[in-house]
């Protein structure tokens, strides 16, 4: 595979979770595929900007409520 090809990965996500990705690409005029590809980019972006491999872990599980994006 060169450079160019993009690699095809399978994802499982929560239907909230979903739903918030797809109200979001569709705020920022995206397919919900290509909206992921964005927030994975930014994310690898801030960690080579930070430099930290891995974000401390909170010492309580992390909720995120989604609720609200999931009613739209």
């Amino acid at each position: 595979m060169n450079d160019t090809q993009k690699k095809q990965v399978p994802l499982r996500l929560s239907p909230a979770l979903y739903q918030a990705i797809a109200a979001w690409a569709e705020d920022d005029f995206r397919s919900i595929n290509g909206q992921i590809e964005y927030l994975l980019t930014a994310c690898v972006r801030q960690r080579k900007k930070n430099g930290a491999y891995v974000p401390p872990l909170p010492e309580e599980p992390f909720e995120v409520d989604l609720s609200e994006a999931s009613e739209k």
